[in-house]
């Protein structure tokens, strides 16, 4: 698991940040997508699957997040 800064980005899609990797991409689909609920499992511009825990979509965010099929 790991803390996990989100924001738009300059074109507007949101940006997943991992300090501790120096790991910035983009988000490319979430599982849910609404206003109240946002998250699920995440697909990176990487490749990289990770679960957020659904939340209303609010950012920038910090968030706990936890990289799936490791």
């Amino acid at each position: 698991m790991a803390k996990v800064m989100l924001r738009y980005d300059t074109t507007g899609a949101i940006s997943f940040y991992v300090a501790k990797k120096d790991m910035e991409e983009t988000i490319t689909t979430s599982e849910f997508d609404t206003e109240e609920k946002w998250g699920g499992e995440v697909k990176l511009s990487n490749g990289e699957t990770w679960f957020i825990e659904p939340c209303a979509k609010k950012f920038p965010a910090e968030v706990v997040a936890k990289r799936l099929g490791e």
